[in-house]
């Protein structure tokens, strides 16, 4: 308790005097402005990495869409196929999102879709035709790499799920392959010819038959709605400006290797269902 102190005048007085604080060590001042600022940092840094989380939320569909394909296939062939029939398709489209990155197109990793594969969504076209049909054709080569590796295990443990694995992968790789669109072969033959699409489309139809593709009837739809526009302009007389761009070397280039990977599919799907162990 403060003492109230005499008024210059007789038998008045004052209030109290409030005392003066003590000044501060300027060491103090500074540890708290620096408490603060790394209070601060620590808040922002926090945030930095929530952002960098929200970026790993954005792939949740993407996972649960591929365990949800795995899930599917594993209800008609069993949890062992479904696995390894789902690794097929991934590596297969990893083939598009490396080739695509290696030429600078930023591209999204692989999306499935339940029941008809998966795909991989370039963010900008691609310079060229050239470049279109060496990221279309990347795939493939990539699924064979893999349908093979299937191969030679299967031939090794002599177990015939993986004779089964080797040649789905074989199989749907060429069928893949053939020149028309959406599938990988059209995409690369509109840098061969696009007149190629006109023979892909009656070659996609034997393959509608002769292997009751027709029982995937949403399938054989994406296949007319993106194929039939296109041939029918293609009838019209338009093609593509950039067909007019890919040199003589680059077309005789794709085509030997279009054809030699499409070769390679079709003889590794051969093999593997005709061989005996297969069926065992």
């Amino acid at each position: 308790m403060h003492e109230q102190r005499p008024s210059e005048t007789e038998g008045e007085y004052l209030p109290p005097t409030a005392p003066v604080p003590k000044p501060k060590a300027a060491w103090r001042t500074g540890a708290g402005m620096a408490g603060a600022i790394a209070v601060f940092l620590a808040k922002f840094k926090g945030a930095l990495l929530l952002l960098g989380n929200f970026k790993l939320l954005l792939l949740l569909p993407k996972f649960f869409a591929l365990f949800l394909s795995i899930w599917l296939y594993a209800l008609f062939f069993g949890w062992k196929f479904g696995v390894a029939f789902v690794l097929l398709i991934l590596v297969h489209e990893l083939g598009h999102y490396f080739t695509f990155r290696n030429f600078g197109i930023k591209a999204d990793l692989p999306f499935f879709i339940p029941g008809l594969g998966a795909f991989v969504a370039a963010r900008g076209p691609a310079p060229s035709l050239t470049v279109e049909a060496l990221a279309a054709l990347a795939g493939p080569i990539y699924g064979l790499l893999a349908s093979g590796v299937c191969y030679a295990v299967a031939v090794n443990l002599h177990e015939p799920f993986w004779f089964a694995v080797a040649y789905t992968g074989f199989f749907l790789n060429a069928l893949n392959l053939l020149p028309v669109p959406p599938l990988d072969g059209g995409g690369i033959a509109a840098a061969i010819d696009p007149r190629l699409w006109i023979l892909g489309a009656f070659a996609f139809l034997a393959f509608v038959v002769i292997f009751h593709i027709w029982a995937g009837l949403l399938f054989v739809a994406i296949v007319a709605f993106a194929a039939v526009p296109r041939i029918r302009a293609l009838l019209a007389g338009y093609v593509d400006p950039r067909f007019y761009a890919v040199s003589a070397a680059s077309r005789w280039a794709i085509a030997a290797a279009y054809f030699v990977t499409a070769a390679v599919a079709v003889g590794g799907a051969v093999l593997t269902y005709f061989d005996p162990r297969i069926h065992a």
